[in-house]
């Protein structure tokens, strides 16, 4: 009995823009694209310092951090998040600050012994 009402609890969730994994895959396909596509206006309207080919390199890199995710909820979820991200960039409402915080865990960290730092020229 248990079970059964179980199973009918998980059908009754209903999917958020998606109804399958083909048609949440196109979406996030679609959603890579226009990231793609607007890097290079990225670029230049922020006056990021890195080149194209790092920032798209970036850009896989995290969309590959989300590829175990299977559940058809949270990949929507994710999308509807990334779409509001590209909205964001796309009409300047985030200032070079936000967009720097993408490239956060590639800046080189700072030494925290002391012959590094010493080395490294730092206090």
């Amino acid at each position: 009995m248990a079970a059964q009402s179980f199973k009918s609890a998980i059908r009754q969730v209903k999917p958020i823009l998606s109804t399958d994994h083909e048609e949440a895959r196109k979406r996030v396909l679609n959603l890579y694209k226009a990231w793609y596509r607007h890097i290079p206006y990225l670029v230049l309207d922020f006056d990021i310092p890195k080149s194209i080919p790092q920032c798209r390199e970036k850009l896989r890199e995290e969309f590959m951090k989300h590829q175990h995710v299977t559940d058809i909820r949270v990949i929507d979820m994710l999308v509807i998040k990334g779409q509001m991200e590209l909205k964001e960039v796309a009409n300047k409402w985030k200032q070079k600050g936000h967009i720097m915080t993408y490239f956060k865990d590639t800046i080189e960290p700072k030494p925290t012994d002391f012959l590094s730092k010493f080395f490294a020229g730092h206090e």
